[in-house]
């Protein structure tokens, strides 16, 4: 016949708890990665950028590139669009996330500074007169006064460079409306500087823009001399009426000679700036920006206008302000993984420890039953000592035996569900530890007594009873 199962070890108990601790922890760490992983993953920007195939798009392009390779935490996606007018369109619709706009247009609401692309000036020049067209030149213009009843050449298709004309025609008293301004597509105007279909030419762009250098070469060409450049110099009244604008100066020689200009030449200039939309993550745009000037110098060999790309103005009275993320970068105030999230992990961390505790005291009230339970059993277990020490047969010792067996059973099964802690078995092993001698001393007191003596004990008691 089968004995009664082998209770469970005490030992158990402690390798349980070992067992849930180490589970615990590795929950805890586990919630840490996967926190780590979503806060880390790559973000999408969507950046809209125009016109197609200028150089704002390919280095939009060059960036998205670079990002990608060097697995960074902000991806970008390109939208093309018709311009800088359509990129602040789609950037106040809300339908990007990046755009790349001029500084003289109407900014978005919405829109906050993350970087400078490049600046951009306004170059004003006349050509001499071609030779042998046999036409009579007019006068000589030299100065931006003179441009009333003449016709102006703005290179480009976008309005924009006809409302920077207007604005240094007003500034000089000149009446735009009196001045004959014709847009020239960038491909047609060598043809038009050819057949002197301007008097005056207007280029926007950076000092080093192939668009303004050629065309300023073809004067050259077709005329055989130099051409006169316009200074603007009413340049910081128009930067202060117009803070959109900035007084600023051509250099002697900038146009692939130190004849042109000979000298310096005034004008003003307007930046071409990145903005994100307000409200995109503080830490997003962060990244982005770093990212964007850590990458700077490996675009410069392929797009020189790369080394143009500055930090936005921080300033509060900034004509765009500037995004806090990027303010963040700027000023060196950027916010680490653990800086950001330090008090939803120190906040996590206080919250599973009450929930342990909690829980640790509503399971220990849910065993309350079976610790009285155990500990009536231990001091049935007591009263069994005075008994088996009283005792007349072994039978009876055997049957308390019995009876301790299933006592000693219940109470390593408390024990093993953690209803009775270590102290409560070790005195359960002291008792039981007594009663066994207890039981073995009777027994063997009882072994060493005469049959006859034994048998007439048992019946004394028997009449007694009776």
């Amino acid at each position: 016949m089968t004995g009664p199962p082998a209770p469970p070890s005490p030992r158990s108990a402690a390798r349980r708890a070992v067992l849930v601790t180490i589970a615990g922890v590795l929950a805890i760490v586990g919630a840490l990665a996967a926190g780590y992983y979503f806060a880390e993953r790559p973000v999408t920007l969507k950046i809209a950028v125009g016109p197609p195939n200028s150089d704002d798009v390919k280095v939009v392009q060059r960036l998205t590139q670079a990002f990608v390779q060097n697995k960074s935490y902000v991806r970008l996606r390109p939208v093309p669009t018709e311009g800088a007018v359509a990129s602040a369109e789609a950037l106040a619709q809300g339908k990007v996330d990046l755009a790349i706009i001029r500084g003289d247009l109407d900014v978005p609401k919405n829109a906050q500074a993350v970087a400078t692309l490049r600046k951009n000036f306004a170059v004003l020049w006349a050509p001499p007169p071609a030779k042998g067209k046999g036409k009579k030149a007019g006068p000589k213009i030299t100065k931006i006064s003179q441009l009333a009843g003449r016709k102006v050449g703005v290179i480009g298709k976008t309005e924009a460079n006809v409302n920077l004309l207007k604005v240094i025609l007003q500034q000089y008293g000149v009446d735009p409306s009196k001045v004959e301004i014709v847009q020239f597509p960038v491909t047609e105007i060598a043809e038009a500087i050819r057949s002197q279909k301007a008097d005056v030419y207007l280029a926007a762009g950076p000092l080093n823009s192939k668009i303004t250098a050629e065309a300023i070469a073809a004067s050259v060409k077709e005329s055989g001399g130099d051409p006169t450049f316009l200074a603007i110099d009413a340049s910081e009244a128009i930067a202060q009426n117009h803070p959109a604008y900035e007084a600023a100066e051509i250099p002697s020689g900038t146009f692939g000679s130190a004849e042109r200009p000979d000298d310096e030449v005034k004008t003003i200039s307007f930046a071409h700036h990145v903005v994100a939309r307000k409200g995109i993550s503080d830490v997003t745009i962060a990244a982005f920006t770093r990212q964007l000037f850590a990458i700077r110098q490996q675009l410069m060999s392929e797009f020189p206008l790369a080394a143009k790309i500055e930090t936005p103005d921080t300033d509060k009275d900034a004509v765009i302000p500037v995004h806090p993320g990027a303010a963040a970068f700027v000023d060196g105030e950027e916010k680490t993984f653990l800086d950001r999230y330090s008090d939803f992990i120190w906040w996590g961390l206080m919250a599973l420890s009450a929930t342990g505790s909690i829980g640790a005291w509503f399971a220990g009230y849910l065993k309350k039953d079976e610790r009285d339970t155990n500990s009536h059993l231990r001091e049935k277990l007591l009263d069994m000592i005075a008994v088996a020490r009283k005792s007349e047969s072994t039978e009876e010792l055997d049957r308390m035996q019995s009876e301790a067996d299933d006592i000693l059973r219940d109470t390593l099964r408390c024990f093993e569900s953690g209803a009775i802690e270590t102290g409560a078995l070790t005195a359960f092993n002291i008792a039981l530890e007594q009663f066994h001698n207890a039981v073995y001393d009777r027994k063997m007191l009882l072994g060493n007594l005469p049959q006859n003596l034994q048998r007439a004990s048992a019946q004394l008691r028997a009449t007694g009873t009776a």
